[in-house]
Parts: structure tokens; sequence; C-alpha cells
């Protein structure tokens, strides 16, 4: 059958990643570097991915295709449903994974009874929605962070943190391959001073450390990977 579908242009698509949250559905997903349709059957044709597109490498077609099938979908989810699509917010993307570089002025107080002043310096932090080419990136010191570790370290605005650009995932939860995939990406292209990572002791978060080695080992930079390991108490081992 000929219906409406989704058509992406691998040669617009910089894997910026930003459609992926957008598909409802999770019809699309970064491989290789690109985004691309995992399946026709799962992509409902309606668009809600297009309006965040910096690249607008993504536009609807018409051709032969699989129909919509939303028990499909609800098998990708994992048994849940799709949820609404969220409101396109034009090139710029959802709100909440605009990408931004956040401002301060003034460092981290280190008087214990002071207000402490937050360290972070970019939006988004997840890796899966930073853009490969977004300006704070360029020559930048990047640290890798388990996304348990800023909850377990207190000290991580102030000792780790400030000064870098934050990259945060999880190696058990998130894609792996696909991370490893859009770290090597940022090295390679960003002119990348410095690679911390920030790994929690539990074994499964050692697989951030194993995917920041091999993407170093991908991108051919000579960078030496700097480790910082957070115990579960809170303390820096």
């Amino acid at each position: 059958m000929k219906r409406n579908i989704i058509h992406i242009d691998e040669e617009k698509c910089n894997g910026c990643g930003l459609c992926v949250p957008a598909c409802a559905e999770g019809a699309i997903q970064i491989i290789d570097g690109k985004a691309r349709l995992v399946a026709d059957n799962l992509c409902d044709g309606l668009g809600a991915c297009l309006g965040h597109c910096p690249q607008d490498a993504i536009h609807i077609e018409t051709r032969e295709a699989d129909a919509f099938d939303e028990a499909a979908v609800t098998e990708k989810l994992g048994g849940k449903t799709a949820t609404a699509h969220p409101p396109a917010h034009g090139h710029g993307g959802c709100p909440s994974a605009r990408t931004m570089s956040l401002s301060r002025p003034t460092p981290v107080v280190a008087d214990a009874q002071a207000p402490q002043a937050s360290a972070l310096g970019n939006w988004p932090v997840q890796l899966k929605l930073i853009p490969v080419t977004a300006p704070f990136l360029k020559e930048a010191d990047l640290l890798l962070a388990a996304d348990c570790a800023p909850f377990a370290y207190a000290d991580f605005h102030r000792e780790l943190l400030a000064g870098k650009v934050l990259l945060i995932g999880c190696p058990k939860l998130d894609d792996a391959a696909e991370y490893k995939e859009k770290l090597a990406a940022i090295l390679s292209q960003n002119q990348i001073r410095s690679l911390t990572v920030a790994y929690m002791e539990v074994p499964c978060c050692s697989g951030l450390v194993q995917l920041a080695q091999q993407a170093l080992a991908t991108s051919g930079s000579p960078l030496e990977l700097q480790k910082v390991c957070i115990g579960i108490r809170g303390e820096r081992r």
C-alpha cells in the first residue's frame, strides 16, 4: 500500500538525535551516527519529528510501505502505549533539548557555609541529545559522567564539573554503541582538549570507561583518558 511516511536525508543528518525523543512510537534511532527509520510499520506518518530537526533532514513522502501497526509499536516500547506527540517548536526543537551555553561569571564558592553556585556551563547534558556540532564543544574539556555520579558525589560541581562541558549517560540503560559513535564524532570534530570520565564503583558502570576508551581509539585522538571513580556512599575512590 502507498501511504505517507517519513524520509530521512542521510546527507543532511548530523546525528544530533533531537528527532529520537520527538517520535513517540520509537520509530527513529541513531545508527552509525545517522538518524534512521527502524521499521516502516512503526511510523504513523504524522510527522511529529519534522519540527525537531535543525538540519531540515526529515520530510514526509508517499511511497509503498507497511501499514502503521500499533501492536508493533507497543511491543517496541516494551508493552507501553505511545504517548502523545510533543508539539513542534520550529527548527530549534523541543525547549528541553535546545542547545545553550550557560554563562557562569562567578566561580563556585569554596566556603561550605555559603550557598554554592552551579558550575554547569552547557545544555543539554544528555549525550544522546547533544549535537556533535554544538558550539560549546569546540576546544572543550569534557566530563563524561554516569548519571548517578552527581547525586552520589557532593563536591561534583566544585571538584569535577567546574570549567568542563558535561555529557551524561548510563552504560547499563542507554545504547552504549550509539554513545561510543557519538562521543568519537565529538572528539574527532571539535579539537577536544581533555576527556575525564566520572563513574560509579558498581560493576556495570565500568562500561562508561570502556565506552570512552573505545571512542578515543575510534576518533584517533591522542588524549589520555582521566578517570574518577565515585563510591556509592559518596566518597572519591
